[in-house]
């Protein structure tokens, strides 16, 4: 393995390759976590609903946003997925070439899908005042603080 990938390229070459590579994996490792992330509706529960003020408009109209762009967004995760799974048969191969093409693949797929998750969240939070916002950010870094002191106690 070693003198055939040696033999065609330079040090330079194969440096990048594995970095490429070693990124991609880790980058599929973490792919899935924005579209998992948004699986609490935060927008019915009673914290938010409550710390927010949301009135019942309010969060009725936040859950039609994420009605109308859940079949978009399953749609590209799936396809994030698959192109995951494409790249994951190749991250072996000595073919620079289709490695690019692959980790493209994977990358354009993710970005697609974060695009429209983050337009999502976006149409979200216009619904909210300016005040509500504020508070709602407050809460999403208290949440996001209580879980990563909760994940590095489990270690």
């Amino acid at each position: 393995f070693r003198r055939v990938l040696f033999r065609s390229r330079g040090p330079h070459t194969v440096v990048r390759l594995a970095t490429a590579v070693a990124l991609s994996v880790l980058l599929c490792l973490l792919g899935a976590a924005p579209a998992a992330a948004q699986s609490f509706k935060w927008w019915q529960s009673d914290r938010y609903r409550r710390d927010l003020s949301l009135t019942q408009d309010q969060s009725d109209r936040i859950e039609a946003i994420f009605q109308r762009s859940s079949p978009a967004l399953r749609a590209q995760k799936e396809a994030f997925e698959m192109a995951q799974r494409e790249f994951a048969k190749v991250v072996d191969s000595n073919d620079e070439a289709q490695l690019l093409a692959y980790i493209g693949a994977v990358e354009s797929a993710r970005a697609e899908l974060n695009k429209s998750r983050m337009l999502m969240l976006s149409r979200m939070r216009r619904v909210l005042t300016p005040d509500q916002r504020a508070r709602f950010d407050d809460l999403r870094q208290q949440r996001s603080s209580v879980s990563s002191s909760g994940s590095s106690h489990r270690r």
